[in-house]
């Protein structure tokens, strides 16, 4: 009997991803796996559940996936991720396309779930919260075999009162710090050049199981790998970043000038009440403390409109911080209502047009600062990790930009060139996210 065909379809958040990367080597060997949905027996979606929207994606995804029963090959659809696990037997109830469902903490359970339905027609629902429990083991990398996300940490102690993370992902719990090394060597082994440490808070690691921070140690320990290039930090909480993390970003060559640092917001009134742990003055000064210590530093962070309460003074005082610090690359995202969360329960909830034209405003300023950002490069030369090739153009990321969320470098070559392989690309062009250079020759190294 040929072995069934097994595809994942993966949303939200490089988290999920690594979930998605090991779901696929647990399902490696018993399965055939297939990256084309249309032509598996089994198509697992990993969802997300983090705001409204996503929500929607989620849903809208696995409607469309169980259209493939009748349209393709698929006879059974799982769903797992955050979603599933918020809303476990409920989801099974409202979506009976589904025919399993599995919690973040349940991948163990994938092959009996499997063989159950194809022996019994039987249908399970595995949501087990876990406290303890993190997702580890062989992966199949899905970013490419150059460039791979680990995750040093599952959970989160934060609590901030609009987010739900903590009650689907459970408390912090931070990884072995062998086990990581250990699994960074394998990943190198395989081709990969950039390892990006993620978590929801990378700051935090090591509190728990060491009763220290011990990022800055872990990432010296890292750059010690023969044929690792790039070490990327995301999810860096202001608060929780220490002189000791900063100085192994100035100091080690391997670690790229470039980190991801969520703020939020810039109000104090409005940071008290998403129950963030810092407020205006001690942003800007890590900011400046930063930026001193790191004078090429690449600093990307995340902010929220429309919080309950957030009058248009609280946003003025937003939209000038954003204008003023000029933030080399930032997301905005509009406050959504989670139920379960704090947050949810305020009064004041803003109108969604106020949010909508708030987003917009917000972008409009950064669109135009990473402009004349990009605008000063013209004339650099960056160390690029090529990605592609368009038919004219080979494209890639320099340090600045971390992979699908930042800009691209685009640039021509006389020599073909590998995906993973490093170009010296002189910048001769900007656009508002991306830059637009050429190889360099001997003159211009």
């Amino acid at each position: 009997m040929n072995k069934l065909r097994f595809g994942v379809v993966s949303l939200g958040c490089d988290k999920n991803r690594v979930d998605s990367e090991i779901i696929l080597g647990k399902a490696n060997g018993n399965y055939v796996i297939e990256n084309d949905p249309t032509k598996a027996d089994i198509i697992l979606i990993n969802t997300c559940g983090f705001i409204e929207s996503a929500k929607q994606e989620s849903i809208n995804t696995i409607l469309e996936m169980s259209t493939y029963k009748k349209k393709y090959n698929c006879k059974m659809l799982i769903g797992t991720g955050c979603l599933t696990q918020r809303y476990g037997e409920e989801l099974m109830k409202l979506m009976p396309e589904l025919d399993a469902i599995l919690g973040v903490n349940n991948y163990d359970k994938l092959d009996e779930i499997i063989k159950e339905f194809f022996n019994k027609g039987k249908k399970e629902v595995y949501c087990n919260y876990s406290d303890r429990n993190i997702n580890a083991g062989k992966r199949i990398i899905s970013t490419g075999t150059y460039s791979a996300y680990i995750r040093i940490a599952e959970g989160c102690n934060n609590f901030c009162s609009y987010c739900i993370i903590p009650q689907i992902r459970g408390k912090y719990r931070s990884r072995e710090f062998d086990e990581i090394i250990k699994e960074a060597n394998e990943l190198v082994e395989q081709g990969v050049k950039e390892i990006i440490l993620i978590a929801q808070d990378t700051t935090r690691y090591g509190t728990d199981l060491y009763g220290k921070k011990r990022l800055h140690e872990l990432m010296r320990e890292l750059s010690l790998i023969n044929g690792l290039e790039w070490i990327r930090i995301m999810y860096c909480y202001p608060e929780e970043i220490t002189d000791d993390l900063i100085n192994e970003i100035a100091s080690n060559e391997k670690v790229c000038k470039y980190i991801d640092m969520p703020i939020q917001h810039i109000s104090n009134d409005i940071l008290k009440k998403m129950l963030r742990r810092t407020k205006k003055e001690e942003i800007t000064e890590k900011i400046k403390l930063i930026r001193n210590t790191v004078p090429e530093i690449i600093i990307r962070t995340s902010l929220i409109v429309g919080f309950p309460g957030e009058t248009d003074e609280n946003f003025k005082e937003l939209y000038d911080f954003v204008k003023e610090t000029k933030i080399d690359k930032l997301g905005v995202f509009k406050y959504s209502q989670e139920e379960g969360t704090k947050a949810a329960e305020m009064p004041m909830q803003i109108d969604e047009d106020i949010k909508q034209k708030r987003e917009e405003d917000i972008m409009v300023i950064q669109q135009a600062i990473s402009t004349e950002l990009n605008h000063r490069k013209i004339g650099n030369v960056y160390k690029v990790l090529v990605e592609g090739f368009n038919g004219e153009y080979f494209y890639g990321r320099n340090y600045e930009m971390a992979p699908e969320i930042d800009g691209k470098v685009f640039f021509k070559s006389d020599q073909m060139l590998k995906n993973g392989d490093f170009a010296d690309v002189k910048i001769i062009k900007n656009l508002e996210y991306d830059l637009i250079g050429v190889v360099c020759d001997e003159s211009c190294k």
